[in-house]
């Protein structure tokens, strides 16, 4: 089966022609497309989602699962990681057993646990009565209850280290953000294998000249991913270009997307938290940003027109999140990888998504 598409972004390059699918798979790349129309680029990978068009994942059963995987693919999201903040340990655990080892619509890549483990200082919604410092013994129970694939934590606390070595060892990615941590902290959890920040610049140490921080410490850093919300309310255009100056290939773009996104303006859930949604911006009672609701395909339209190109814009949604992940053939188009792929029209609209080769949304 042919796309019909114009041309494909294959490995960060715009390839002309059309991309062929057979048994689930690319096998053919740049052929003959005399009337192609749209482009093909790579399903888009989300690190941090807390809940879409109704749902929160972290009270959801098997239905909302169902219900939200099949929603989010029409936003050109292929894979990600229903996200968790800090809960009490039992809450946790429960959303943890709920994670399914399969889906129909998006693929559920694993879970991301943002918290317990977080700076008191740098909480942001997270509910204060949760947090803990860095415990091997609860950090077990978690990775025991369900399939855990990222942590975000805050690197300065004590025992920190410990637990990055475990999360680690059981090749669970770690995240440093919601910290305080100064620039030396920072690069001394680099140095034991963290490979990225959460929401750089929200909820972390603001940068300064000569206290550079977390902030800093990620910029300066050529081996860690820097994700970012890119919906203008958690950061301004400015600040995300000169991000995409300082790390170019290392921006992870993610939605941090919460129940109401993909819905309307109204009064949500983010786990135990109320949460309101007025003109699209999410805020807790204290009037704290609760996540948001952009959706991916708006952060890869909002990168491309700062000038970046839409094969890096694209690269931002796909390839560079799931480094992170250390899952080299998700995020790409290549002969013989698994055909989830979005069409996009001259708009960067989605047209369709194919997961693994089967169109589940045509527009």
């Amino acid at each position: 089966m042919k796309l019909g598409v114009e041309a494909a972004v294959v490995d960060g390059q715009l390839v002309p022609g059309d991309v062929e699918v057979v048994g689930g798979r690319v096998a053919g790349l740049g052929l003959s497309s005399p009337h192609g129309r749209g482009i093909a680029v790579p399903g888009f990978v989300d690190l941090q989602v807390n809940g879409f068009a109704g749902v929160d994942f972290l009270t959801a059963d098997a239905d909302g699962y169902r219900f939200a995987a099949d929603a989010i693919l029409e936003t050109g999201v292929t894979a990600f990681l229903p996200t968790f903040i800090t809960s009490p340990e039992e809450q946790l655990l429960a959303a943890l057993r709920e994670v399914p080892a399969e889906s129909d619509g998006a693929r559920v890549l694993g879970a991301h646990l943002e918290g317990p483990f977080l700076s008191a200082l740098r909480l942001g919604i997270h509910p204060a009565a949760a947090r803990r410092n860095p415990d091997l013994e609860l950090l077990e129970r978690l990775l025991d209850a369900g399939p855990v694939r990222l942590v975000t934590l805050a690197p300065e606390l004590p025992g920190a280290g410990a637990v990055i070595e475990r999360l680690l060892r059981r090749e669970v990615a770690v995240s440093a953000g919601h910290s305080d941590a100064s620039a030396e902290q920072t690069n001394h959890a680099f140095d034991l294998g963290v490979r990225s920040v959460t929401h750089l610049f929200n909820a972390m140490r603001p940068f300064h000249h000569r206290d550079p921080g977390i902030v800093g410490a990620a910029l300066a850093r050529p081996d860690v991913v820097i994700q970012v919300i890119l919906d203008w309310v958690h950061i301004a255009p400015v600040t995300a270009a000169m991000v995409w100056q300082a790390a170019p290939a290392r921006m992870a773009l993610v939605t941090d997307a919460v129940a109401g996104a993909g819905v309307a303006d109204g009064d949500y859930r983010l786990g135990d938290l109320d949460v309101e949604i007025r003109d699209g911006v999410a805020r807790g009672a204290d009037g704290a940003l609760a996540g948001s609701t952009l959706t991916m395909i708006e952060a890869v339209r909002n990168l491309h027109a700062l000038g970046v190109p839409l094969e890096d814009a694209v690269g931002a949604a796909t390839e560079v999140p799931a480094r992170v992940l250390r899952l080299p053939s998700a995020g790409r188009i290549g002969i013989g990888l698994p055909a989830d792929v979005v069409v996009l029209n001259d708009e960067l609209e989605v047209e369709r998504v194919l997961v693994e080769g089967r169109a589940r949304v045509v527009g």
